[in-house]
């Protein structure tokens, strides 16, 4: 594998944020709580309506406000954004032709941010040239409406958009449950709190350093938290041993990253993540497991994950081993991966990294 800083290229298996709940283990409570605002219960449906005649927007606004919607206005694309920022919309309608940012502005600049790119936007436009529509979907615009806009289409089209948003929604909804359980699974052992949340940053840093797409950065900052979800199938006596395991118990333990993707398996919006699910234990010299890959067999995005997980586990104290330094931790990956045990460019790569956020800090 060649590295280079800016165009890294990822190597894809067939086989892709928001706030942590802090919780201290022992309290399942907590975590209960965490699923039941995960999965939340119904509310109207909020919509931003944006334009810069307040007869059009309060006219729209009436008429979405009658068939139950939660509605708010904005004249300009400045205090759309600000709107957005305060709460989230479940769908934007916005006119094209406004003082300072365009609608097409507007549109681009929310599909192109991560957070904000799911949320349907309709452009409203009295322009009639085939070019302006080019320009909407160039924008990333998710439907059309010409003016003068007519009641029944309009509720038509928001109907069949926030009926589509509703099936993201839930996508991501079972992605949150997810990644709840996965912290449920850490909370089973107190020696390694926060492990689960540091994973899901630095490897996020990591694919950030490395020119990473999108998507893959993505997919770190989930596998982060789902790379271990498998050991929900391990008993205790197991799990909690930490080292000097029977051969049997061994085996067990071993099964967790093929239990944890075929746990993942059904949702599509984590096609990216499998392959850190499945192969975070693999091994440059075929020594890993489950499938005992060797070199660039194994996936970019799980080599990258378990770079960063071996060093958090080295800095982390355990009841069988004290916590390393910085240095030390360096020195012995620097080892490890000569013997073939990691992706010697990727160990590089993110202690050179660390040296330079230590250097800005």
């Amino acid at each position: 594998m060649s590295v280079s800083r800016g165009s890294f290229r990822v190597e894809q298996s067939a086989n892709s944020e928001g706030e942590r709940h802090t919780t201290s283990p022992g309290q399942p409570a907590s975590y209960s709580l965490m699923l039941g605002e995960l999965l939340g219960r119904r509310r109207s449906a909020r919509i931003l309506v944006v334009d810069d005649q307040p007869g059009i927007a309060g006219l729209m606004s009436q008429l979405l406000t009658m068939r139950g919607y939660d509605v708010v206005t904005a004249a300009n694309a400045e205090q759309a954004e600000a709107e957005v920022k305060r709460q989230t919309p479940d769908l934007i309608l916005s006119d094209v032709m406004m003082p300072g940012k365009s609608g097409y502005d507007l549109c681009r600049a929310l599909k192109e941010n991560p957070a904000t790119r799911l949320i349907p936007f309709v452009l409203i436009t009295g322009l009639s040239d085939s070019g302006d529509k080019v320009r909407g979907i160039e924008a990333g615009a998710d439907d059309f409406l010409n003016k003068p806009v007519l009641a029944e289409e309009l509720i038509a089209r928001v109907k069949s958009l926030l009926r589509l948003k509703e099936f993201t929604d839930e996508l991501e909804t079972v992605d949150s449950v997810l990644c709840t359980l996965g912290l449920i699974v850490e909370g089973r052992d107190p020696y390694t709190e926060g492990h689960c949340e540091r994973l899901s940053v630095h490897a996020a840093d990591l694919g950030r350093h490395l020119g990473l797409d999108e998507d893959s950065i993505i997919a770190l900052r989930r596998g982060g938290y789902l790379h271990d979800l498998g050991k929900i199938a391990v008993p205790d006596d197991v799990l909690k041993k930490g080292s000097n395991l029977t051969a049997e118990e061994w085996s067990v333990m071993k099964l967790h990253p093929v239990t944890g993707e075929n746990i993942c398996k059904p949702l599509k919006s984590l096609r990216l993540v499998l392959p850190i699910i499945r192969h975070h234990h693999e091994h440059t010299d075929g020594s890993g497991y489950p499938d005992g890959l060797r070199g660039s067999e194994i996936p970019v995005l799980p080599r990258i994950l378990q770079v960063v997980d071996v060093y958090d586990a080295l800095r982390t104290a355990r009841p069988y081993k004290p916590a390393l330094s910085h240095e030390y931790a360096h020195k012995t990956m620097q080892e490890e991966a000569e013997r073939g045990l990691w992706d010697v460019e990727l160990v590089a790569e993110y202690f050179f990294m660390l040296e330079q956020q230590r250097s800005v800090a």
